[in-house]
């Protein structure tokens, strides 16, 4: 029997790509060379057989290192990528806030973005003018909303993406250290508004490297190394084996550099 409460099922996922170690000196050459099977290519694993599933109402973070497999995953969830193995199920509307610009045009302004964004999710040009004035309250960039957008920071475009994702009210929320750029005051709002909508069961996927954040917030963390996913608990031991192979792992760098020190050094 299925459980009816779970809305993000993620089952044996893998996500490869494949790399090309020559690099052609034009676009023609390379599709000569491709059809006379002359490139030299690898296929890599960026996510590797991962499987988890997350109910209504629940707040996911997911940890590794740079390079783990996390952004892959997100993008396979929220439908960027199409997986090369496995299946990505979703019960509802997803808003993934996954680049900062994404589904902007840097020409337009934050309130014409604002339409355009609404536009692509879905949701028709009444509906987006309704929610206008609320998104741009909440991102109070000020005058700068009818500015073209390619004149903003980095926090003020978190700040309309932010703004924008959340009034329209998605049942899962796909995050990928986008609250990062943004100052302290800001976060707090944030996560504010992420906290009401864990209450209103709204599911929320939260990419971070700061741990402080993943164990407030979080019901429970993923761990993911080299695309695997090593471990799926309560935040707090989750961090803990993240921090602890961390350390391991700097530990070991830090001796083979002293070792290299060492040899350099000798008469």
């Amino acid at each position: 029997m299925k459980d009816s409460s779970i809305v993000v099922s993620v089952e044996n996922v893998t996500q490869r790509f494949r790399v090309i170690h020559e690099r052609p000196d034009s676009v023609r050459e390379l599709f000569a060379r491709f059809f006379r099977n002359q490139i030299s290519y690898s296929d890599f694993e960026a996510v590797s057989n991962v499987s988890f599933s997350v109910r209504a109402g629940e707040m996911i973070g997911i940890i590794g290192r740079n390079g783990s497999g996390k952004s892959t995953l997100l993008k396979a969830i929220a439908g960027i990528y199409k997986p090369t193995a496995g299946r990505v199920k979703l019960r509802g509307t997803i808003a993934p806030l996954i680049e900062l610009g994404a589904g902007m045009h840097s020409e337009l302004t934050g309130r014409e973005n604002i339409l355009l964004n609404g536009l692509l999710m879905g949701y028709s040009k009444q509906q987006m003018l309704r929610r206008e004035q609320k998104i741009i309250e909440f991102a109070d960039i000020g005058d700068f909303i009818d500015v073209p957008i390619k004149q903003y920071s980095s926090g003020m475009y978190m700040r309309l993406a932010f703004s924008v994702a959340t009034e329209v009210d998605p049942d899962i929320l796909v995050i990928d250290e986008i609250l990062a750029v943004g100052d302290t005051a800001f976060q707090q709002k944030c996560f504010e508004r992420l906290r009401q909508f864990r209450y209103s069961g709204k599911t929320i996927l939260f990419v971070s490297h700061t741990m402080s954040q993943v164990a407030e917030h979080c019901d429970r963390a993923l761990l993911l190394e080299n695309g695997r996913l090593i471990l799926d608990d309560l935040p707090e031991p989750v961090i803990d084996v993240y921090r602890s192979k961390s350390a391991a792992e700097l530990s070991a760098a830090t001796e083979k550099r002293a070792d290299m020190v060492s040899v350099d050094s000798e008469p």
